[in-house]
């Protein structure tokens, strides 16, 4: 049983003791002490805060539980219950209101949940508005208001046909190009609110949608993280129906991964890849993803006369280099797009509505789109953590031992090898070390990250 306390927020598992888990009392501190920084920081005397939700199973708990803290506080509350991340996101500032949480654990399986905290525009908040929020909680020191200066609640169901409609005024898409192209498409919502989001945004297309697990019960069919190996009901499913592709996203609708039409992965590295393509096509400008994600959408950039630049791994990092980088595209490798024309926020509706634009101008299958991008093969492996190691100095250690290669260490360590690269860096959602390695073929990508594996495991005294 674990609890991540992070300047994006809090995540842990549910039940068990208060500070080592996510129990009702953590997520009341938490919630206050965000509250109490909304209001330390704000001028205003009215506050306003907008909560949305997966479809987990603890969600309503911890809504009832974050709603209630917020509104003891005397902030107003607008509770959107079921919604995406993306959703709250483009809420906050539609709202006016002066932050936002999304209650989700993103791709973390079913017993963990967590708060994720926004700032007025609907942004992740930074490294120094979350230290401050974690030191208020730490401290305790809350105080709540009295009867007749408690917040209100409220509700409003509409954001999904709003966010679908704002997906569909963007510049770049054309809801009747989209339809003449005739796409059916199979989706799999891991039964939670991708599943309302994501058909509804491609009825809106006309496109003819396949549901699998598009049921919000939170009961997830499988692993919630949408790779390779947890997805072969949904890569049979696009064969059977013989579907154009498939779309996979995870619990909250932040990261998106498309089937191509013969069952395989697109790759979900490809898909910030894919809707780049179209975007520089359309619009010179400039892209960036973070130290994890692949080469490949630097060749494209470069290809469309654009500069690539890589952040830090983190949402809030890469956003930041996004404006420094007067950015008109990027994201993460995990495939999360961020569209600056919509919002600075990783959003799985935009990315297929650009995706849906790309193929419908493009032709051809999504495999064969697939097969004309640069070939790069991504291998992805964690190393689970225990109290006893030192990561910091099995990092620092790796480093040293590659100090002749070109070295990165603003993110953990990345290694760039002339035909492969490593990065190794401690998760900041799991208690675990990533390590992820790229190369010209698959079997040379999971040799390296097995070496590398090998390597910290001698350095850690671990055989």
């Amino acid at each position: 049983m674990t609890l991540i306390k992070s300047i994006s927020g809090i995540r842990g598992t549910i039940g068990g003791g208060p500070g080592d888990n996510l129990t009702p009392i953590d997520a009341v501190k938490f919630a206050a002490a965000y509250g109490v920084w909304l209001k330390d920081q704000s001028q205003k005397s009215d506050l306003k805060v907008v909560i949305g939700r997966d479809a987990r199973l603890s969600g309503e708990m911890i809504q009832n539980l974050v709603v209630s803290t917020l509104i003891g506080l005397g902030i107003d509350v607008v509770d959107l219950d079921f919604s995406t991340t993306p959703t709250v996101e483009i809420a906050v500032p539609l709202e006016n209101a002066d932050g936002g949480i999304i209650l989700t654990a993103s791709h973390n399986p079913k017993q963990w949940n967590a708060l994720k905290l926004l700032n007025e525009r609907g942004e992740f908040l930074d490294a120094v508005q979350g230290a401050k929020i974690l030191a208020i909680a730490e401290k305790e020191d809350f105080n709540f208001s009295e009867v007749d200066d408690l917040g209100a609640i409220t509700k409003n169901d509409a954001y999904f046909d709003i966010h679908i409609d704002e997906v569909l005024n963007l510049s770049l898409v054309d809801a009747e190009t989209i339809r003449k192209a005739g796409f059916k498409v199979v989706v799999d919502g891991v039964n939670s609110t991708g599943g309302i989001a994501i058909p509804k945004l491609l009825e809106a297309l006309g496109v003819e949608v396949v549901k699998l697990y598009c049921d919000p019960t939170g009961h997830f069919p499988h692993n919630p993280e949408p790779l390779k190996e947890h997805l072969g009901d949904i890569c049979d499913l696009v064969v059977k129906e013989k579907a154009n592709f498939g779309i996979v996203v995870d619990p909250d609708v932040d990261r998106l991964a498309f089937i191509s039409n013969d069952g395989e992965m697109f790759g979900e590295e490809y898909t910030l890849v894919a809707c780049a393509d179209y975007v520089l096509g359309k619009t010179k400008g400039n892209t960036v993803s973070n130290l994890s994600s692949s080469r490949a959408l630097r060749d494209i950039t470069e290809k469309h006369g654009g500069t690539y630049e890589a952040a830090a791994v983190g949402e809030v990092n890469v956003v930041t280099k996004m404006k420094a980088n007067n950015a008109i595209i990027g994201g993460e490798g995990n495939g999360g797009i961020i569209y600056p024309e919509s919002h600075y926020g990783r959003d799985s509706l935009v990315g297929t509505a650009l995706f849906l634009m790309l193929m419908a101008e493009r032709g051809g299958t999504v495999a064969e789109l697939r097969a004309s991008y640069p070939a790069y093969f991504m291998g992805k492996k964690k190393i689970q953590l225990t109290p006893e190691l030192d990561v910091d100095g099995i990092l620092k250690a790796m480093a040293e031992k590659y100090k002749n290669e070109d070295i990165s260490t603003i993110d953990g360590v990345k290694i760039d090898f002339p035909d492969n690269w490593v990065h190794l860096r401690k998760s900041n959602t799991e208690p675990i070390i990533r390590i992820y390695t790229e190369a010209k073929s698959q079997d040379e990508a999971d040799d390296l990250g097995e070496k590398i594996i090998a390597e910290i495991k001698k350095i850690a005294g671990l055989g």
